[in-house]
């Protein structure tokens, strides 16, 4: 396989930081798009992504925080115009299952003229592990609203897999991927799994939205992530077209998406799912 210049936008996040792992060792030339490393990538930054794409063939991008936020249409399609003139020849968007604002974004790169794939995917597994509700698991106390909602939570190393091969097989050119797990788990499910695996007592307790959003306001949490959160919980959450199970990464990999008892085991290995230590020692 011919080796290629490949641009990882996020690539220290959740996705982007497995995608360059897996292209380095597949023995790509891979440029990690990120504020802290140069030439450095900043959402914020646009007169520097023209630095950033020079000499690149192929683009996986992830928007942060959410292809939903305000300013994310209009930093897509710049970026797309940058791309154009980069002459890129691939580009594979991370976006969202149910995200009305983020199908718009995919809508400019599917009309940009660049092949193309788009990658929707449905909650992660590593939200519990490596993102928001870490803390509350670390507390033992989870409170949540939409809690008889049933999601079919994906694995970020199979978004990631998935991600890499669209990246690299032009079979997945022109194409929009949903991905999922193999199974919908409502919160509580989820924790419980989480307990069991971590051997640890984690209380589950659902809320309303109002509820949630209070309690982030009295931990002094940003109004945008606030924002964003309400979205995820209402819009995303609320559909219930996002409960429904897709077979599209066992179509792309050839095999069965991680289950999230498999993800759980994992995890509880690395002990990440301690009980919090309180320092007054």
């Amino acid at each position: 396989m011919k080796s290629e210049n490949i641009l990882v936008i996020g690539g220290t996040g959740k996705t982007g930081r497995r995608i360059v792992n897996l292209l380095e060792g597949l023995g790509h030339n891979v440029r990690v798009g990120s504020r802290s490393v140069q030439p450095s990538f900043d959402w914020h930054q646009p007169e520097n992504w023209s630095q950033t794409l020079e000499g690149m063939d192929k683009v996986y991008i992830t928007y942060q925080p959410d292809l939903a936020v305000p300013g994310a249409l209009e930093a897509i399609e710049q970026l797309i115009k940058e791309a154009k003139n980069a002459s890129i020849k691939k580009l594979v968007l991370l976006s969202g299952k149910g995200e009305r604002e983020a199908e718009l974004c995919e809508q400019v790169v599917i009309h940009s003229g660049i092949e193309y794939t788009i990658v929707r995917a449905s909650w992660f597994n590593q939200n519990f592990s490596e993102n928001f509700l870490l803390d509350p698991i670390l507390d033992g106390f989870v409170a949540l609203p939409q809690a008889e909602v049933k999601i079919p939570f994906v694995d970020t190393d199979d978004i990631a897999e998935v991600a890499v091969k669209a990246l690299l097989e032009d079979e997945h050119n022109n194409q929009t991927y949903q991905l999922t797990g193999p199974e919908a788990l409502t919160f509580r499910q989820a924790i419980d799994t989480i307990a069991k695996v971590s051997k640890r007592s984690i209380t589950f307790i659902p809320i309303s939205i109002q509820e949630y959003s209070d309690g982030m306001r009295s931990a002094k949490l940003p109004e945008d992530f606030i924002w964003l959160i309400e979205y995820l919980f209402t819009e995303v959450l609320g559909n219930p077209k996002n409960s429904e199970i897709t077979n599209d990464v066992e179509k792309v990999l050839k095999r069965k998406p991680k289950s999230f008892t498999e993800y759980a085991q994992k995890v509880a290995t690395t002990r990440v799912w301690d009980a919090r230590i309180k320092q007054s020692i």
